[in-house]
């Protein structure tokens, strides 16, 4: 039962990654004026970089099931969880808890430590 609840954690983290991009393309950045103009690329590859983080810590909580290593397993959950705890609490917190994000990343999280 632990290892569904790690990869569902998994498929949530993707699902949520992926809206937070599809989000930011289509409601916050063309809205948003960067200066100078050609700075503009980077906000956005940098804003992007916490969509990659999600997708593979994803993809590595559907795999940790098929490690043989408990070590392995052990430091992917710890590892995982804080980034996704950390996004919680930092989406939460910038917001003000109006935001969805939260509460999807809190759910990721607690699937983690169910898994773990």
């Amino acid at each position: 039962m632990q290892d569904i609840f790690l990869q569902v954690a998994g498929v949530a983290a993707i699902i949520v990654a992926l809206i937070h991009a599809v989000l930011s393309e289509t409601r916050l950045f063309p809205h948003v004026t960067v200066t100078p103009p050609r700075l503009r690329l980077l906000v956005r590859l940098v804003w992007h970089c916490s969509t990659v983080a999600w997708i593979a810590g994803g993809v590595l909580l559907i795999a940790t099931p098929y490690f043989e290593s408990q070590t392995a397993r052990h430091w992917i959950v710890v590892t995982m969880v804080a980034n996704y705890l950390f996004a919680t609490i930092a989406n939460a917190w910038a917001t003000r808890g109006r935001h969805f994000g939260w509460v999807l990343l809190g759910a990721v999280s607690v699937l983690a430590i169910a898994g773990y």
